[in-house]
């Protein structure tokens, strides 16, 4: 005869062991780890074909699982991978997230400056940058050979001097002036910065713009998506992650290396990306 208490006790207990399961894999192995993604993405200015971009985003050191280590095996992981410019997008530092622990912006820049691309390292501050000090941390990646470029431009390098490398500020802070960032800018530009909801306000002269900050959500279910998207963004999932064509333009997010508020990653893994231009 079937015990309708065993029954429940026996659902109860494998509910509770999927959830330990859960909060393991979430809370610790996924948030943890770290990947190297490659993308393709199609665009159409000649000047930019063939380029390879390494994006980092969102390192948020100091927050779990972000160490010196971990921020030396990101340059290690990039370096490895060989690209042609390496794009740093934001949020090195980290506020109010649980668990966390202050690293001084100095301590993050001695270990980024490790970065090597034949075209440079380049870097445009995120929202918590500029909560904290955006000046200090501006001198200290200029110091360190990384060139902030807020809301600025400036041209490759050869072989690739007639590409614009365009430094956009973070639009959730409210540092984002995509004229400023443009002016003057001639022909196609390769576009990057923080936030990617300044996205939808940029012009077609952004040939391909590149944005962090969402985490990709950091967290995704089925059914639901990415419900934290809805505080990430104004556009809710639509800018999450990942390759995004819009009214005719071209948009990469990448889903960062570390994480904000809960340290929680399920099937969004922490990465550095690598952009093959075609």
């Amino acid at each position: 005869m079937i015990n309708p208490r065993g029954i429940l006790r026996f659902l109860q207990g494998l509910l509770f062991l999927l959830a330990v399961c859960w909060f393991v894999y979430a809370g610790w192995l996924e948030p943890a780890s770290l990947r190297l993604t490659s993308y393709t993405v199609q665009q159409s200015s000649p000047l930019l074909k063939g380029l390879r971009v390494a994006v980092i985003s969102d390192l948020h050191a100091g927050a779990p699982y972000i160490d010196t280590a971990k921020i030396d095996l990101v340059v290690a992981m990039t370096n490895a991978a060989k690209p042609d410019l390496v794009l740093l997008t934001g949020d090195y530092v980290i506020t109010g997230v649980l668990g966390s622990r202050h690293m001084p912006i100095k301590t993050i820049v001695a270990h980024l400056k490790g970065l090597r691309a034949p075209l440079g390292v380049y870097a445009v501050q995120g929202n918590h940058d500029r909560g904290e000090n955006p000046d200090l941390i501006a001198l200290a990646l200029n110091r360190a050979g990384i060139p902030d470029l807020e809301n600025a431009h400036r041209m490759l390098p050869a072989p690739r001097d007639g590409v614009t490398l365009v430094g956009i500020g973070d639009r959730a802070s409210h540092g984002a002036e995509p004229g400023r960032a443009l002016a003057g800018v001639r022909g196609a530009a390769l576009c990057f910065t923080h936030s990617p909801d300044i996205f939808p306000r940029l012009p077609d002269s952004c040939a391909l713009t590149i944005a962090g900050h969402t985490h990709g959500g950091q967290v995704w279910l089925p059914r639901l998506g990415r419900p934290a998207m809805f505080e990430a963004s104004r556009y809710g999932q639509k800018y999450a992650a990942g390759i995004i064509r819009d009214d005719g333009k071209t948009l990469f997010v990448t889903t960062g290396v570390g994480t904000s508020w809960l340290p929680l990653r399920f099937m969004v893994p922490p990465e550095i990306s690598l952009l093959t231009l075609q």
